[in-house]
Formats: C-alpha cells, sequence, structure tokens
C-alpha cells in the first residue's frame, strides 16, 4: 500500500500567481487572497475588520487622529497576510471616507510605512464599476441586472449586462454617515427611520426614473448590510433557505427596530453585535433603495469591491481596454484632433522607449499614464485654445474617468496641465504613488513631444537620436536639419530653460 509521502511526487504544479487586494472601506476593511491558475481565480482566505472609519469624519471633512490610529492599526493586523507578497500582486482601494476626508494624505503615507503598497483613493463611479465586476463574475443571470451596494459612507448602484456595466452611480449616503446623521444618540423611532428613509429618497431622485426606464430582469445586493438583513429575514420567516429579500421583510424588520426605542436594545437573531450600531441606518437606506426603483425582491452575492479588483488583476487587459473607453468617450465629447493626438503620442512613447534604461523609467504603469496624457493633453482645447492647458487640467481633474483611480487622475490632469508654457513647481500636487523624480521625467518627455509636433503635421519629426543618463537628455538630429529649423531651434532652446526647473537638462544638436 503507497504511504502518504509519495503520493503527488510526479504530479507538476501549473503556473500560478498569489494575489491579494485590501478595501479599505468606511465601515469595513476587507482583504482577499487568491491564487489565479489556469486562467480562473481561486479564493484562499479573507479577512474582514471593523474600523468605522466614516465615524471619524468631522464637519469640515478631517479624519480624526483617533480614526487614523483605528485604520492603522488594522492594516498592520493585514500586513501579516501579505508578507512575501511582491508589489505588482497586491492592490489596496479606499472609498468614500479617504475619498472625502481632506487629510487623507496623511493616513496614506502612514499606512505606506506599514505596508510596501500604494494606496489607491478610486472615485464613486470607478468603486461602483469595480463592485459590479466582482458581482458579475461571480454570478449568471440572463439579461440585465441592478447591482445595489451599502457601505458605511456611500451606496452604489449600478446597471449592467454580462460584464459590462451600462449604467454606474455612487450616492453619497452609507450606514456610517447615517447612523451619524439620524440615530447619533442611539435612540430609535419611527419618525427618525421614516426621516432617514426620506433623505435618501431624496438622494435618488435624480437616479430613479432613469434606472426604471433602462429596467433590469433580476436585482442583486452586496455588503455587509445587505447580507445581514437576509439573515434576519431569514429568522424571522423561520425559512433557513430564504434566499431573496423583498419591502415587506424590511417593513417587519424596521417596526421591530423601531419598538426597542434603542439601537442596542435591538434584539434580532441573525443580526451580530458588530453590525448592531449601523443597522437601522443601513436599514432604511435600502428600503429607500426598494421604494425609489420600485424593485420587487432582491437576491445576495457575497462577492463586491475586492472581487471586482482581484479578477481585474486576473485580466490584465481589463483595466487597459477600460481606460481606452473612458479615453475615447472623453476625446469625443470635446472634441479632441485624435490626429495630432496620436502623433505626440508616438513621439512621446518614440522617447519612452530611449529614455527607459538611462532614466530607469522600469514601471509599465509609468508608460501607460503617459500615454493617456499624451492622448489627452488638448482635451481642454474646445473651451479656448489660449491656456489651452489649464482648460485640459480642470476637465481631467473634474471629469468622472473609470479604469483610473483619484491620484491616476491627478497625474494625468497635472502632465496636461504643464505640457506647454512656464512650469510652476509650487502648483504641482504632491503624489504618493508615484516618485517624483520619475514624474518630472514624463512632463520633460510630453513637453518635448508636443513640441516636436508644433507643425501639427504627419512625418513632420525627422530621425533623431536620443541619449539619456541621470538627469540629461540629449536629442540628436540628423544631417544638421535643425541648422535648417531655426524656428524649433529657438522653442528647443526655451524649452531647455522651462525643463531645468525640473532638474533636467535638455541638450540637442
Amino acid at each position: 500500500m503507497p504511504a502518504p509521502e509519495s503520493a503527488f511526487t510526479d504530479i507538476e504544479n501549473r503556473e500560478s500567481t498569489k494575489v491579494a487586494a485590501l478595501d479599505l472601506g468606511s465601515n469595513s476593511f476587507h482583504l482577499v487572497v487568491a491564487r489565479i491558475v489556469a486562467d480562473s481565480v481561486q479564493i484562499l482566505h479573507t479577512i474582514k475588520q471593523k474600523v468605522r472609519l466614516a465615524e471619524g469624519l468631522d464637519d469640515n471633512d478631517v479624519l480624526s487622529d483617533e480614526a487614523i490610529s483605528r485604520g492603522l492599526d488594522i492594516l498592520a493586523l493585514m500586513a501579516q497576510s501579505l508578507t512575501g507578497f511582491s508589489p505588482d500582486s497586491v492592490r489596496i482601494v479606499a472609498t468614500h471616507t479617504l475619498r472625502k476626508a481632506k487629510n487623507a494624505k496623511v493616513f496614506i503615507k502612514a499606512a505606506r510605512k506599514i505596508m510596501p503598497y500604494p494606496v489607491e483613493i478610486i472615485s464613486g463611479i470607478e468603486e461602483a464599476r469595480l463592485i459590479y465586476s466582482g458581482v458579475a463574475h461571480t454570478s449568471y443571470d440572463d439579461g440585465q441586472r441592478l447591482v445595489v451596494d451599502i457601505g458605511g459612507g456611500s451606496t452604489e448602484c449600478i446597471i449592467g449586462e454580462g460584464l459590462e456595466p451600462l449604467l454606474l452611480r455612487s450616492v453619497k449616503m452609507g450606514c456610517v454617515s447615517y447612523t451619524q446623521r439620524f440615530f447619533a444618540n442611539g435612540d430609535v423611532s419611527k419618525k427618525r427611520f421614516n426621516r432617514a428613509v426620506t433623505a435618501a429618497q431624496q438622494e435618488l431622485e435624480l437616479l430613479d426614473k432613469k434606472y426604471r426606464k433602462l429596467g433590469w430582469q433580476c436585482c442583486i445586493g452586496t455588503s455587509g448590510t445587505i447580507r445581514t438583513i437576509l439573515d434576519v429575514a431569514a429568522k424571522l420567516s423561520a425559512n433557513p433557505q430564504k434566499s431573496t429579500i423583498d419591502l415587506a421583510d424590511l417593513a417587519q424588520i424596521s417596526e421591530l427596530c423601531c419598538k426597542a426605542d434603542r439601537v442596542e436594545d435591538i434584539q434580532l437573531d441573525g443580526l451580530g453585535e458588530d453590525r448592531q450600531p449601523v443597522f437601522v441606518a443601513g436599514l432604511a437606506i435600502l428600503t429607500a433603495v426598494f421604494k425609489s426603483f420600485d424593485i420587487a425582491e432582491m437576491a445576495y452575492s457575497t462577492s463586491a469591491l475586492r472581487e471586482g479588483v482581484i479578477y481585474e488583476m486576473e485580466d490584465g487587459l481589463a483595466r487597459n481596454d477600460i481606460r481606452q473607453r473612458s479615453a475615447e468617450s472623453l476625446a469625443t465629447r470635446y472634441d479632441v484632433d485624435t490626429e495630432q493626438a496620436r502623433r505626440v503620442l508616438a513621439t512621446t512613447m518614440q522617447l519612452y522607449d530611449a529614455c527607459q534604461s538611462g532614466w530607469q523609467l522600469d514601471n509599465n504603469e509609468l508608460k501607460s499614464m503617459l500615454g493617456w496624457a499624451a492622448l489627452l493633453h488638448e482635451v481642454g482645447l474646445q473651451i479656448n485654445s489660449r491656456a489651452v492647458q489649464r482648460h485640459s487640467a480642470y476637465i481631467l481633474q473634474q471629469v468622472e474617468l473609470p479604469g483610473f483611480n483619484q491620484e491616476q487622475q491627478e497625474l494625468l490632469a497635472m502632465l496636461a496641465g504643464v505640457h506647454r508654457k512656464k512650469i510652476r513647481l509650487a502648483e504641482l500636487p504632491e503624489l504618493d504613488q508615484y516618485d517624483t523624480g520619475q514624474v518630472y521625467k514624463l512632463i520633460a518627455l510630453l513637453r518635448l513631444a508636443v513640441l516636436l509636433n508644433i507643425q501639427r503635421q504627419d512625418d513632420s519629426v525627422p530621425k533623431l537620436d536620443v541619449q539619456s543618463k541621470n538627469s540629461v537628455i540629449s536629442l540628436t538630429f540628423a544631417d544638421q536639419w535643425l541648422d535648417e529649423q531655426p524656428l524649433l531651434a529657438a522653442d528647443l532652446a526655451r524649452e531647455a530653460e522651462q525643463i531645468h526647473t525640473l532638474k533636467i537638462e535638455l541638450q540637442f544638436e
């Protein structure tokens, strides 16, 4: 009889990759560790810790030291599960509270000392997209589906079909923020509950008609709030197999909650101590969602934002496809001269490839961001050709760009905002995900590409040799071509003065 010790010795393991996604939510932090093998995702383990970060956000949108400390303590705990992970196999995304906090960078800088991975603050639309991706990859339904996620500070509502989101919205209402607003002292009453429902319906007024018009064949809820409501509804119905929630369930549960008078006195089977403080607020928001969208019933999905992040990591092309759609939509909306954009892109990539080794630009994300900036640097031209760089920066700062996180949008806006004219270092935002020296080099490359394509004609850029080392970039034009271009030579001389501000020396001949 073969011994267990001899088993599996001749079986070759297929190539696999371990990845991790950490969701820094307003109510809880969620960590998911997964294994990607044979184009499939296998969840290895998950960690969820209550933080209630949103409770520390004051009326001036400043996050308290206590809340920051709570969050950092949880990160230190979760860091143990990420030992040995390479930088490109971990993605940390932060949502509503850090999106809103004016001092979010204080938290992010402290977090970087605990974990050697960047924290991405994502927009509400990007959060909604990733939530839908998590649900869509783990459940199958015919036709269109409505997905609802109630977080600590925001609620996301998405209609999609298959893997494709069709309508994405993030609304500023969550179980923690509504607890503070309507149940701050722990009192519960029918009047308070109805006020919370009405306030949530008011937030949804601009969405409900559009959502009902597009329609859906099934409705899916995700998040701890909806899971707990389903658990309580199942206990009340004495049906452990209950898999959906309806408005009658919500009405019954709210009636029982309001009879308790105090949040801490609510006694419901299926309601745990960790969820109890924010349960009534979450119940009010879900009631409003049901009423506003006229939902008949809602099923529950265990997958959400962090699974969406994991599945996107599994398919490296997914985010670039989304970014392409975002960029093309913006180009169409603002009538970008796409031929010029592609000329600048081609020159920018030529310069980047030539400088990649000498300038140690070994991050693919840097090249990607530079490429998108090259394509979108003139998006503000439709507003006014004067100060186009400022108009472009403003648009890229303010517009929704699915596929890009908050800091990536800041970087795009920065690059577009200094693609011409004077460089004012004091006006450049401080970035946490990107090295300042490397960002300065991206600025220089984009500015040079724009300058070399100033004639806005195909084949106007001659063959040139590009060399880089340390803080120097050298352009050598073939056959004394530059001697016959006095205007360009003068422009390059002026540009050398500008990028010297970035501590970069431009040489040309």
